[in-house]
């Protein structure tokens, strides 16, 4: 892959370093860890269970490798570039092939760069991956503010349109006169937000969580908005424990896990688990080491606290997002939570491009079903091109 020149001297190139005696803490925290007694119920509607914790943990501390993801980490460049006062770091690869449609991808939470290294690849240099050369891109991967490498707010304010206005500056800053932006989970909220700011150069967005829900749901539903309906209920119900935690108490939420790595990822597996499209574990789908890569990044930036706080500054947000009138184009996962019917996507989006259904994938698309997401990406964003 080819380096880039950054087109400002506002851009600073970044290493992920992490020094060994924060490793080696992590190490004897693990093993220190105090465990509290197994679940009464003999499944995981109490949370993730002390087995299956004790187990992702031991992984944690005796086998898992973090040098080794520093090191594929260290394939991709990385920057650090202050906007809006706050430093934000993301990774950028050009593709070699001309006619590449720049395109920012934005994770959500428990996401990070971590679920995109898998697409940079495929995105940036498909003829290597048996695609054409036609359907290239630019990738540029921001970190959330507050999550991973990028700068922690040290003040309130940091909602998704502010992010969507700083990511409207990166693009610029990396002088790109056009480009496209693709998100889930709280990614697609930023990506959406976007779309309804529809800044100069933005040529269309590819989503995997569409928000899209009617403003009154009606009373009259077919069986798929029905579906959405108690899947909806479902995530801001048994599943929206830390989603509500979150948006009213993220601070007491960061330091319960700031000084407990096992905590911290007992908090991230059980989204892991519950938002998969698994056979009933996060291990049928994800591998423990790319569990782990996210947990670890959590844990190495100290981000709990910062992270959680998107759901405190977007608390007021709901699932009916605005009417968008830009290209859009929409893949929805068949595990996911909440899933919507493309009824409602048709609905919202009247300039809507395209519109995929996958055979397989949960919430965490991209780090589940990296290869259908690429192609949905590709498919969903080709029209742009002409």
């Amino acid at each position: 892959m080819t380096v880039p020149t950054p087109t400002s001297a506002l851009i600073r190139p970044f290493t992920v370093s992490i020094a060994d005696a924060e490793i080696d803490d992590l190490k004897r925290r693990l093993a220190a860890t105090r465990w509290p007694d197994p679940e009464t119920v003999g499944d995981w509607s109490q949370g993730v269970r002390v087995a299956n914790a004790r187990s992702l943990v031991e992984h944690w501390e005796h086998r898992y490798d973090w040098r080794r993801f520093e090191s594929d980490l260290h394939q991709f460049p990385q920057f650090l570039t202050e906007i809006d006062g706050l430093d934000i770091h993301f990774i950028h690869v050009r593709s070699k092939n001309p006619g590449a449609i720049p395109l920012i991808l934005t994770h959500g939470w428990p996401g990070s760069i971590v679920e995109f290294l898998k697409l940079i690849g495929p995105l940036t240099d498909p003829v290597a991956y048996g695609a054409d050369a036609a359907d290239s891109f630019d990738v540029v991967i921001p970190s959330l503010p507050g999550f991973g490498f990028s700068q922690k707010p040290a003040t309130t304010g940091w909602t998704v349109s502010r992010i969507a206005s700083a990511w409207v500056e990166l693009m610029n800053r990396l002088g790109y006169p056009r480009w496209a932006a693709q998100g889930g989970d709280w990614g697609a909220v930023v990506t959406t937000a976007l779309g309804a700011m529809q800044p100069e150069g933005l040529l269309g967005i590819h989503l995997n969580t569409p928000f899209a829900f009617p403003a009154r749901i009606p009373d009259t539903l077919s069986p798929e908005q029905r579906y959405a309906v108690d899947t909806l209920a479902r995530y801001t119900g048994d599943l929206g424990g830390s989603n509500h935690l979150q948006s009213t108490k993220p601070e007491t939420v960061g330091i319960a896990l700031a000084d407990s790595p096992a905590g911290q990822a007992a908090w991230i597996y059980e989204k892991f688990q519950s938002k998969t499209d698994n056979r009933g574990l996060a291990e049928d789908v994800l591998s423990v080491d790319d569990m782990l890569d996210a947990i670890s990044l959590y844990w190495f930036t100290n981000s709990a606290a910062s992270s959680g706080r998107i759901y405190w500054e977007n608390r007021s947000g709901t699932f009916a997002g605005p009417k968008l009138t830009l290209p859009v184009a929409v893949t929805v996962f068949p595990g996911d939570i909440p899933r919507l019917p493309r009824s409602w996507v048709e609905d919202t989006y009247s300039n809507l491009i395209h519109y995929g259904e996958a055979d397989k994938g949960g919430h965490f698309a991209a780090l589940e079903q990296p290869e259908i997401l690429v192609s949905e990406i590709r498919a969903g964003l080709r029209t742009l091109r002409s």
